[in-house]
């Protein structure tokens, strides 16, 4: 199992869960270490997004894979498992929870969830992976100018044991790295299609301040979005490169 009390490194504030993570990868630290801060000054999400959290409200941590068996070229899966097990966690709670591509996750149209994963790679496989995971939990208020936030205590009125949404976290995580490992990858692609913001039917969408309407036709094998439009021509975006209109 990953959790165990020695794999668990907490602390009351850090920059950023993901970056002491790096500093333990190249100290070798153990598969499956867990950071975990009650509260982060520069907390990232994408492409350099800040992570708003309330201190001592939110779960807020990164764990250490070293998914050798993987191919780099394949390294999206990382991010599908991650995704899939957080939604899975989520949804022991809450009703239409989605991955908002490519890892975002969303109750209805508003996130409260976000995953920054950060691989490096060695030969053809990968080395490492930095999974940094950040979930709205019992904060009330959100301040920032982020479009559309919400927590679970929102959504349910009820505080949350952060550490119990953890463990099972890595519960589910473990189980899909086993998964991964046996090969089983059509299994993963269907169940994260299947959990996907918006999978079915015409929705628009916007590249360069351009608006189109589309639907999700499949995802690449490198994690690209392929979008069909209603003349049934298919393109496919890299992160960043289209934008969900919500």
């Amino acid at each position: 199992m990953f959790l165990t009390d020695k794999n668990i490194i907490v602390f009351n504030e850090l920059d950023s869960t993901n970056n002491y993570a790096k500093q333990l990868v190249k100290e070798k630290a153990a598969q499956g270490t867990v950071v975990l801060a009650h509260y982060q000054d520069s907390g990232r999400g994408q492409v350099g997004n800040f992570w708003e959290s309330e201190p001592n409200k939110n779960l807020l941590f990164s764990v250490l894979l070293y998914p050798g068996f993987l191919e780099a070229g394949k390294q999206f899966y990382i991010s599908k498992i991650v995704s899939l097990a957080l939604t899975e966690v989520l949804k022991e709670h809450i009703n239409d929870v989605k991955i908002k591509w490519p890892n975002d996750i969303y109750v209805g149209e508003k996130k409260i969830g976000g995953i920054l994963i950060e691989n490096t790679v060695k030969g053809i496989t990968l080395d490492s992976s930095i999974v940094g995971v950040g979930v709205n939990v019992n904060q009330e208020q959100f301040l920032s100018d982020a479009p559309n936030p919400v927590s679970m205590k929102q959504l349910l009125k009820n505080d949350f044991d952060i550490h119990e949404i953890l463990k099972a976290f890595l519960q589910k995580l473990e189980n899909y790295i086993e998964v991964l490992r046996e090969g089983r990858l059509e299994k993963v692609d269907a169940e994260y299609f299947q959990s996907l913001f918006r999978n079915e039917g015409f929705y628009p969408y916007q590249k360069d301040g351009k608006a189109f309407s589309a639907r999700i036709a499949g995802i690449g094998s490198f994690g690209q979005l392929q979008l069909e439009e209603p003349d049934g021509n298919v393109t496919e975006y890299m992160f960043k490169e289209v934008e969900f209109v919500i």
